[in-house]
């Protein structure tokens, strides 16, 4: 590793009641903090760090999709849609191997990493190959996955998805989605195999792909026999045609259907989440459920809008995620998240309140903490008994020169595309120095040859 040392000393460092000054972090050979001194000073030979935060939670990706960023981008004769989209996506997926799973995994969380990521839930649903047979470990690749963010060094959640469904009313899967197949007692099994991974890195839960691919039987059943400190995701009302579908088959909106068949609460998030009635938002906000906002992608597939004034209105939780992963910047995602709400509003300075008046700061806590829970991590926050993850801005750079701590996260946010993340710390471990993976060079061979490979198809 790039450096061993277990503390380090900064004259601004991001704590959950905002700035603190003159802090120093200690951290144990597991990567947990074990220590935060306050008004500290620093010692012989060390040298301080001008700005620290920590690092970021990316609450929603699909990994193998960083592969095929770019190819939706080609207008066609018809109206071109999330479901045109997903037509492509399905082909794409049916090309891939584990080991170009974990190839693209590694690429894009060292990327995630490298832009100020620390930790990623993975909604995983690609479990066997393409003619729809499990490979001999029925975990295969999931497993490649998970050694793609060991590779990286990235924490992960990760979320094996049950996906029995093609559509509302149980239609049967089609043969492009015969590599989603699951059921309960197979996402169960493989909970179970998967447990050994478990540590201070590593989290597993599940994923009911959405109201679509799974019956609320079936999620109940999974969520019944779940060891009760599991985080659970599902996309919900993220097209309005499956809203539309959802109300022709009983009556009620997606997010309706949810919470009148399960208990939904602080365990869930609900990703996406885009097309809410006021009684939604209300049931999603009173619920403590994490919504799982995506610009990047709900702009890339053209989502709509997440009702962000409303629901921090009424104290909703969210964070944000990288999802088809067009983007791996939380900064870009953060950015845009305010943009498209001020695009909506044709107001400025949405997400604030009364007591985080500062945009980029409401933000990037609230992403913090929504992230955080909906990993079922101990992250988030830099704090005794949390991951030491933390970010190590650029104050070198003009865009933080001199300038006040209590200016940096909306200068950050909204001035400039440079990355502005010099050193970043995962679980006690340096993974990116000056501005550099660790491991970039094989990294991204691998990720090239695999690209060779899936563009000679």
């Amino acid at each position: 590793m790039i450096n061993q040392k277990r503390s380090l000393f900064a004259s601004n460092v991001w704590l959950a009641t905002g700035w603190a000054e003159n802090v120093r972090v200690h951290w144990s050979d597991e990567g947990d903090i074990t220590e935060i001194e306050l008004n500290a000073t620093p010692v012989a030979g060390e040298v301080p760090e001008q700005f620290v935060v920590p690092g970021m939670v990316n609450l929603h990706s699909h990994a193998f999709q960083r592969a095929m960023a770019g190819m939706a981008e080609t207008g066609t004769d018809s109206q071109d849609s999330f479901w045109t989209w997903r037509k492509l996506m399905y082909r794409f997926a049916m090309a891939l191997t584990p080991v170009q799973m974990q190839a693209i995994a590694a690429q894009v969380y060292a990327e995630c990493l490298t832009l100020g990521y620390t930790s990623v839930c993975e909604f995983h649903y690609l479990h066997r190959d393409s003619t729809g047979q499990f490979y001999g470990n029925m975990t295969e690749t999931a497993q490649h996955v998970m050694a793609g963010a060991q590779e990286a060094g990235i924490g992960i959640t990760m979320l094996p998805v049950l996906y029995n469904y093609a559509d509302f009313n149980q239609q049967p899967l089609r043969q492009e989605q015969c590599r989603f197949s699951t059921n309960p007692e197979q996402i169960l099994r493989m909970v179970e195999l998967l447990e050994p991974w478990r540590n201070g890195q590593t989290e597993i839960g599940v994923a009911p792909h959405s109201l679509r691919a799974a019956s609320t039987d079936q999620i109940t059943e999974v969520v019944n026999a779940l060891p009760p400190d599991r985080p659970i995701h599902i996309h919900i009302a993220e097209q309005q045609q499956e809203v539309q579908s959802c109300l022709q088959y009983c009556g009620q909106r997606p997010v309706e259907l949810l919470y009148a068949t399960q208990q939904v609460d602080a365990r869930w998030c609900l990703v996406h989440a885009t097309h809410l009635m006021p009684n939604e938002i209300s049931l999603i906000a009173n619920s403590k459920a994490v919504a799982g906002i995506c610009t990047t992608t709900e702009g890339n597939l053209g989502d709509g809008f997440f009702p962000l004034p409303e629901f921090i209105a009424q104290q909703g939780r969210f964070g944000i995620g990288s999802d088809s992963n067009v983007s791996q910047s939380p900064i870009e995602e953060l950015r845009w998240l305010e943009y498209g709400q001020r695009l909506r509003s044709q107001q400025r300075n949405i997400a604030q309140q009364a007591d985080w008046r500062r945009t980029g700061d409401f933000l990037w806590q609230s992403s913090l903490m929504g992230g955080a829970q909906a990993s079922g991590r101990k992250v988030g926050s830099l704090a005794v008994g949390m991951r030491a993850d933390m970010l190590v801005l650029d104050a070198t750079h003009p865009n933080l020169c001199d300038i006040a701590a209590a200016d940096l996260l909306n200068s950050w946010i909204f001035s400039g595309n440079t990355n502005l993340v010099r050193d970043v710390l995962v679980g006690g471990l340096w993974r990116v120095k000056n501005g550099l993976h660790q491991h970039k060079m094989p990294i991204e061979q691998r990720f090239v040859q695999t690209m060779q490979q899936l563009r000679a198809l």
